[in-house]
C-alpha cells in the first residue's frame, strides 16, 4: 500500500476531530478512554501519517473506535525539542488513560513529566541504557513498549553494502553524537569491518549544513559508500541524505524501507510501521487493566531486505542474483 493511500486512509480514520465530542456524548452508556500520542515529527509528515493510520487501524480491529469509546489527542513536535516538552506537559494534564511515545525525543520528555501515567513506547534502541524500564522482561516502572532493533544487526549493513557495491572501501556513518544508540551501533559495524577490507569512520551531524559537509567529503573519495543507522534526526532529515547520495553517486544502506520507497537504494531493518499496530495491542491491554511494569519490552523477530533496482541502475551497480533473490521487497 502507498503512502499516499495509507496517509489518505489516517486522515479517513482520524477524521471529524471537531465531532469527537458529540460522538461521545451520543454514546451514553459506553465509557469514553482517552489515549495521548506524542510526535515529533511535523503534522504533514507523510511518514508519521503512515505509522498513525497503522495505530489507528489495530485499535479499531480491537474493538477502539475514535468518537464512540475511545478519544485520540495529537500533539506533534516539528522536531523542536523544547515544543515537544511543552506537549509532553500538555498531555499528561488532559488526564490521558495511555500515552504512545514514538522513540527516545518523546519518551524522555514524558517520563520526565509523569511517572504514573501508562506509556507505550515504539522506535527506541536502547530502552534500558537509557533508563526508561528496569529490564526488558519486567520494565518495573510505567513504561514498555517495542525495541526498534538490535544492534547487532548494525554489521548487516556493512555486508549488505559491499555486496551491492564490491568497489566499496571507505564507508561514512552518518550519527547523532548525542544519541547513545549512534555509537552502539557505529561501534557493531566497526566489529565487521576489517573482515570486509573496508574502512568505516563516524560523522556526527546535528544539522543540515553538517549532513552537506559530511556527504561532500566522502563523495571526493570514488570508493566512498555510506550507512545511514536509525535515529530520529535521519527520518527529519530524510530527503537531504537521500538527494545527497545520489547526486554524489554514494551507493547507500538505510535502516528504514522508507528510505527506499523515497528513492534511496537499500534498506535493512525491522517492520517499523508493524510497531504501531503492535502497539495497539500493548494500549488495548492497558485499557482493560494490565500495568506496563508487567508487559514486556519486545524486540523485532523478522528483519527485511528491501531494494531499489532503478537507484541501483543510477549508480552504475550490477545487482547480485542471490541478493536479489533474498530481498523481500524490490522496487523497479
Amino acid at each position: 500500500m502507498s503512502a499516499k493511500i495509507e496517509r489518505r486512509q489516517f486522515i479517513t480514520l482520524l477524521g471529524g476531530a471537531a465531532a469527537w465530542p458529540l460522538a461521545a456524548r451520543a454514546q451514553q452508556g459506553e465509557r469514553m478512554r482517552r489515549i495521548g500520542v506524542l510526535v515529533s515529527l511535523p503534522a504533514d509528515d507523510p511518514q508519521a501519517q503512515v505509522r498513525n493510520a497503522a495505530l489507528l487501524q489495530g485499535l479499531q480491529q480491537l474493538g477502539w473506535t475514535v468518537g464512540r469509546n475511545v478519544r485520540i489527542d495529537f500533539r506533534w513536535g516539528a522536531s523542536n525539542v523544547d515544543r515537544i516538552r511543552r506537549d509532553a506537559a500538555e498531555l499528561v494534564a488532559l488526564a490521558p488513560d495511555v500515552l504512545l511515545a514514538p522513540g527516545s525525543g518523546t519518551l524522555e520528555p514524558l517520563l520526565q513529566v509523569t511517572r504514573s501515567v501508562p506509556i507505550v513506547f515504539v522506535h527506541v534502541a536502547d530502552p534500558v541504557g537509557g533508563g526508561f524500564v528496569e529490564s526488558l522482561a519486567r520494565p518495573g516502572g510505567n513504561a514498555t513498549g517495542f525495541i526498534n532493533l538490535e544492534y547487532g544487526i548494525s554489521g548487516k549493513w556493512l555486508e549488505l553494502l559491499k555486496q551491492l557495491a564490491p568497489r566499496v572501501t571507505r564507508v561514512v556513518v552518518l550519527r547523532d553524537p548525542t544519541l547513545t544508540s549512534g555509537t552502539a551501533q557505529f561501534a557493531a559495524i566497526q566489529t565487521v569491518a576489517p573482515s570486509l577490507g573496508v574502512e568505516v569512520s563516524p560523522i556526527n551531524v546535528r544539522n543540515t549544513s553538517e549532513i552537506e559537509r559530511g556527504l561532500a567529503a566522502v563523495a571526493r573519495s570514488p570508493t566512498g559508500g555510506l550507512i545511514v543507522p536509525a535515529g530520529g534526526w535521519a527520518v527529519r532529515h530524510r530527503d537531504l541524505i537521500i538527494a545527497r547520495a545520489a547526486q554524489h553517486k554514494l551507493p547507500a544502506v538505510y535502516y528504514d524501507r522508507y528510505f527506499v520507497t523515497a528513492g534511496g537504494l537499500i534498506s535493512y531493518g525491522p517492520d517499523l510501521v508493524d510497531q504501531y499496530r503492535q502497539a495497539a495491542g500493548y494500549i488495548d491491554r492497558i485499557l482493560k487493566g494490565e500495568k506496563p511494569a508487567d508487559l514486556p519490552v519486545q524486540m523485532p523477530t523478522k528483519y527485511q531486505i528491501v531494494l531499489n533496482l532503478k537507484a541501483a541502475r543510477a549508480l552504475g551497480l550490477d545487482v547480485p542474483p542471490t541478493l536479489l533473490a533474498r530481498a523481500d521487497e524490490v522496487f523497479e
